[in-house]
């Protein structure tokens, strides 16, 4: 049973404590994450002995402190622990309700009643972030990339990056007011990259990946081999081009299919009927574009002169 020393203790913290200066101090407001615990403690606990402690939660009663014993209030009382030599309460299991305004108050065994108060945020914690992109093929000046981010929990802040650099808007990035989604129009190859994104609050965060993949080209196609050489020698023509995916490519002779489907072109042991215009074409599977290049070999022709000796 509760004396009534002990209520009135609580009518006078009531009707007093209002009125006196906060000199309790403490460092910072507390964030904390449901489910979680937070620990409120003054910076400067008085060094005098106390008669009487209580805490509050906005205009409800967390418990009260005698010089020899502690009354939890139903609604705390599997939910706290209270430290008499600190002033320290922590409190458990922390609920979204549980945001809003903490107060001490303590009466000294001597001198004026001392108060102070702090604040707690709770949050749910962040998961299940995802990104979710354009599952169609990404064309270089033609088609645009949207970008939507998913997650749950108490969302304070989204943050994005490209390739571990910040994604920063331009006349192409555009955000949602939310900055929860980007819009990317058109798509460049200099886009092609891993976008993170980032969702966090003052207890969590957690981040999603997705990587774009810009197709473009072919384009710079160039051959690369002799222009002039002997015949009855090994010659390799060498096509390449610039595209994303890579090129196939097909070789054509003097304006015939030769059938060579590699990006070289090999001619074992040459003769003059190899001599002529040689032409790569480079193909993109995924844009449809395509784009020729010719080059021109000389084969020379040996010629051997027999010189015969008149007969003396």
């Amino acid at each position: 049973m509760v004396s009534r020393g002990f209520y009135w203790t609580l009518w006078m913290l009531s009707c007093f404590g209002q009125y006196l200066g906060e000199v309790l101090q403490f460092s910072q407001p507390a964030n904390g994450a449901v489910g979680g615990s937070v620990v409120f403690a003054p910076d400067n606990p008085p060094s005098t002995s106390i008669f009487t402690i209580q805490w509050h939660f906005e205009t409800t009663v967390i418990l009260t402190a005698l010089s020899d014993s502690t009354a939890i209030f139903p609604a705390y009382r599997d939910r706290v622990s209270f430290d008499i030599n600190t002033l320290a309460l922590e409190l458990r299991n922390l609920r979204l309700d549980d945001s809003g305004t903490y107060r001490l108050t303590v009466i000294p065994s001597a001198g004026d009643l001392l108060t102070g108060e702090t604040s707690l945020q709770v949050f749910e914690n962040i998961t299940n972030v995802r990104l979710i992109g354009p599952e169609e093929s990404l064309i270089e000046g033609e088609t645009s990339a949207y970008i939507t981010s998913e997650g749950t929990g108490s969302i304070t802040s989204v943050q994005w990056m490209k390739d571990n650099s910040p994604l920063s808007p331009s006349n192409s990035i555009i955000f949602s007011s939310d900055y929860r989604s980007v819009s990317i129009s058109p798509v460049q190859r200099s886009d092609s990259g891993e976008y993170k994104c980032t969702y966090r609050n003052p207890v969590s965060s957690e981040t999603a990946k997705l990587s774009l993949i810009i197709t473009y080209g072919p384009e710079d196609v160039s051959i690369k081999g002799q222009d002039v050489v002997d015949s009855g020698v090994r010659v390799s023509l060498s096509c390449s081009a610039n595209s994303e995916p890579s090129a196939s490519f097909s070789w054509k002779f003097n304006g015939a299919d030769t059938g060579v489907t590699t990006d070289t072109f090999t001619i074992d042991q040459t003769d003059f009927t190899h001599s002529g215009d040689y032409e790569c074409t480079a193909r993109n599977s995924v844009t449809k574009r395509s784009v020729s290049q010719k080059h021109t070999l000389l084969v020379k022709e040996i010629i051997t002169f027999c010189l015969i000796q008149p007969e003396v």
